[in-house]
Formats: C-alpha cells, sequence, structure tokens
C-alpha cells in the first residue's frame, strides 16, 4: 500500500463520508501496472479504477481527490501525473510546462489559491498554478465546440522591484504570471477560421487581442491587463519607464473569443492585492495620472516628429539649393534643431552630462506614477501640469516657425521649381496592445481532456 486518501472533509454529498481510495506498488514483484483502488462503503468492497488498458503509465504513488469537487482526481504515477474528471473512468495525462515523464510520489492542494503541488522523484517540486478550471470540466462542458472556464480571483499583485542575482547555483521556481489568466477548452483543433481571443471594457471596446492556442483540450492565455505603452521620442538614450502601458484599474472586463464563425463571451472581474493599503478610487486616479502623462508623450513624439521633418527636409534641399536659399535653409534646420533639443537630449550620459530634457524628465515622472499604483501626490500632479504647459509653449513657438520661417522657405522653394517641404499633421499615440508587452499564449497546460475514450491523450504540440 503506498496511499490511502480519504474524501476530503469539506461539505460533500452524504454519500462522500464513505468514500476512500487506495494506491498500490508491486513493482518490486515484477509488476509494474498501475494499481489503483476506491471504496464508497467505508472499505467494506473496493473497486478498482486504474489498471490494464486504463492508458495510465507506470505503477501508482498517490492519489489525491479534489479539495472541492468530488471526481475530480489526481493521480502520480512512475511516469508523471494523470487527472480524471469523472471518478476514474476516463484519464489524461499531465505534460503543462513541459512537465518531464517523472515519478510524482506525493500531491497536495493549496486551498487559498487552488494549486496543485507536486514532489517528484529528481525534478523537485512542482506547482500546477490554479486547477480551478478543471473544476468546471462537466460532461455538458466537454461537449461544447468551445467554453470558457472559471479561474480563481484575478489580484493585480502589488509591484516589486530588486533582489540579489542568484547565480546557477539557486534554485528558485518560477513566480506565476502577473497577467489575467483566460482559460478555454476545446474538443478538437481549431482547424477553420481564425481563433481570437479578445478583452474588452464596460462600453465594448476592445483592450486587447491575444495569440490563442488552437490545441485540442485545455488552453490558456495571459492578458497584462496594461492599456498601450505611451509612444517617446527618439533620443539619444532609451526611455524606459515609456516601454510599458499603465495597468488598467480594477473592475469587470469582458473576454471575447471567436472561433470561425462562432463568438463566445464570459466575464472576467479584476480585484486589487489582497495587501494593498489603497482603494480602487485611488487606483483610478491613478490610472488616469499615468494615461495622462502618456499622452503628454504622445503629443511630444508627434511634435518631434514633426520637427524632424523640417530639419531633414531643410537639410536635403540646401545641398542643392543655390547660395541664398541655401543659407535660408540651413537657417531654418537651425531654428527647428533649437526646438528639438529642448525637447530631447541629444548626448548619452542622462544627469551627469546634463543632457536632461523635457523628455527625460517626463519619463521620470511617468515612471515613478506608474511605478506606484496608489494616488500620487499633489506634487506629481503639479509636476505633470508643468510639463505639460512647457510642451504646449513648444507647440506654440513650432506652429509660429511654420506659419512664418518655414512658409517663407517653402514659397522660395516653389519659384526655384524645388518640392516644398512638407510636415504632415500631428497623430494621436498609437492604439498598440497592452498584451503585447510580453504576455500571450502560455506553454502552461499542455493538455487534452476527451471523454469519449480512456485512454489518455496525447498533446497536440503544434500552435
Amino acid at each position: 500500500l503506498t496511499c490511502a486518501a480519504a474524501s476530503p472533509a469539506v461539505p460533500r454529498p452524504r454519500a462522500a463520508a464513505n468514500t476512500a481510495y487506495a494506491t498500490f506498488d508491486r513493482h518490486t514483484f515484477g509488476d509494474f501496472a498501475p494499481h489503483v483502488f476506491r471504496t464508497t462503503d467505508y472499505g467494506r468492497t473496493w473497486t478498482r479504477i486504474v489498471g490494464e488498458g486504463s492508458g495510465v503509465r507506470g505503477y501508482a504513488h498517490v492519489i489525491k481527490e479534489d479539495l472541492k469537487t468530488p471526481g475530480l482526481l489526481y493521480l502520480g504515477t512512475e511516469f508523471g501525473l494523470y487527472v480524471s474528471v469523472d471518478a476514474g473512468a476516463h484519464w489524461s495525462v499531465f505534460k503543462g510546462g513541459s512537465f518531464p515523464a517523472v515519478a510524482v510520489r506525493d500531491i497536495a492542494i493549496q486551498p487559498r489559491d487552488n494549486d496543485l503541488v507536486l514532489a517528484t522523484h529528481g525534478r523537485g517540486i512542482w506547482i500546477i498554478d490554479d486547477v480551478t478550471p478543471l473544476r468546471a470540466l462537466t460532461p455538458d462542458v466537454l461537449k461544447k465546440p468551445l467554453a470558457i472556464l472559471p479561474s480563481r480571483p484575478v489580484q493585480q499583485r502589488i509591484q516589486t522591484y530588486g533582489g540579489w542575482p542568484g547565480g546557477d547555483g539557486k534554485f528558485v521556481g518560477e513566480n506565476p504570471t502577473d497577467g489575467a489568466v483566460i482559460t478555454y477548452y476545446q474538443p478538437t483543433r481549431a482547424l477553420i477560421g481564425k481563433l481570437k481571443v479578445e478583452v474588452l471594457d464596460g462600453s465594448g471596446k476592445v483592450l486587447d487581442t491575444l495569440a490563442a492556442g488552437k490545441k485540442p483540450g485545455l488552453n490558456r492565455v495571459a492578458w497584462s491587463m496594461r492599456a498601450a505603452a505611451p509612444k517617446a521620442p527618439p533620443a539619444a538614450q532609451v526611455a524606459f519607464n515609456a516601454s510599458q502601458g499603465p495597468r488598467l484599474p480594477p473592475g469587470t472586463y469582458t473576454v471575447r473569443i471567436t472561433k470561425g464563425a462562432e463568438v463566445f463571451t464570459d466575464k472576467i472581474v479584476v480585484g486589487l492585492d489582497r495587501r494593498a493599503t489603497f482603494s480602487p478610487e485611488d487606483r483610478q486616479v491613478q490610472f488616469e495620472a499615468a494615461t495622462k502623462a502618456g499622452g503628454v508623450f504622445n503629443r511630444m513624439s508627434a511634435l518631434t516628429a514633426r520637427i524632424n521633418a523640417v530639419r531633414e527636409g531643410a537639410d536635403a534641399r540646401a545641398a542643392k539649393a543655390d547660395p541664398a536659399l541655401k543659407a535660408s535653409l540651413l537657417a531654418l534646420s537651425a531654428k527647428a534643431d533649437v526646438l528639438r533639443k529642448e525637447i530631447v537630449a541629444t548626448k548619452e550620459g542622462g544627469a551627469i552630462t546634463g543632457e536632461e530634457r523635457l523628455r527625460e524628465h517626463l519619463d521620470q515622472l511617468y515612471g515613478a506614477i506608474n511605478g506606484y499604483e496608489g494616488k500620487p501626490s499633489a506634487y506629481q500632479m503639479k509636476y505633470l501640469d508643468v510639463l505639460g504647459g512647457q510642451l504646449a509653449d513648444l507647440e506654440q513657438r513650432f506652429a509660429a516657425l511654420s506659419a512664418g520661417d518655414l512658409a517663407k522657405v517653402n514659397a522660395d522653394l516653389t519659384k526655384a521649381k524645388a518640392a516644398p517641404i512638407v510636415v504632415a499633421m500631428a497623430q494621436p499615440g498609437p492604439d498598440r496592445a497592452g498584451g503585447a508587452q510580453g504576455l500571450g499564449r502560455l506553454e502552461g497546460w499542455r493538455f487534452s481532456l476527451h471523454a469519449i475514450s480512456p485512454v489518455a491523450q496525447e498533446a497536440d504540440d503544434r500552435d
């Protein structure tokens, strides 16, 4: 006898109190078959639920029933983990996260986060994040062409940075994704038409489009819960803070999956980290402030692009112009460059060289607001208004340059039968999806479930 497990002591139907499971290991006698039994009458009689022909490979080490869903079983064998959603009538092998064919010696279920913890022989501890979707896999769900499954409550965890590099000698597991995990089930691989996963806000606006897994069985994708990152103008240094969009505020969002001509929707509720000391109202103020700072970045990028168009256009035409026109073109380019250098740094080194301009100051402020999800300080909000005012002044000065010097130079170019300098109108910032920032399809659940066959299904590894 390698494992004896009673049905968990949580509110269950009365019959569940009679139920227990047991596994037996006879490999030392040359019997490598899995032996798993269940009793429903306090042990008077036992029924074998795993044996020859079940599709389960390896002799059995441990079996556990789910804490909340009777009949949802987790079986550890010498060659991996198997799951049954129908009390052992059918079994499927788990291959999520490239889980190897390794001996699973013990299993525990973390009740708060609904994680499945596996103790393996030789491969350490493995944690399967959130088995809540498995609890929803009823026979009716398994027959649907696609079903969006429930997950544990989504928390926007507090972001932290820092720590020491561990090197090769440090053994740690990867943290769960920071995104909201969306799990869906489809009985067959999506072959006809597009499979698309979208997230919408309360007004029906599409916030993000995620890369969708098409394989049969359970598929998981992660939504970053972030709006599009602002567009920072090019300069001598990278605007690192502006590379990440603000995280959307807590609330209820809609998941929409389009499979060919069929559309499936469900709600996803996003909440605060349970450790947060700020309120949802504070988060809303923070999001609006970060969005406002991002809008200033987008205006700045549009202005810089127009200034560069004047500079580059004037320099290109000066190379072929007569001396008088050339002097006017170079003077125009120099005036435009003065404006550019007030917006962006042109030398590397940041504060060391004194090259911190409007762009660099805004990047620091944006990072401070975006890095803490509580309510911004009064100083930060005032500083944002100041930077926005400085940008508005530069926009007015460029408008005056366009109406004066640029218009005059273009008139001279027309007289000389040369192409005038064309400056495109300012465009709003790009409506990029937040999910493009490192999240999308997860490789975590390479796992198929089919109610029609007792044999464990091999996962389809194709995208």
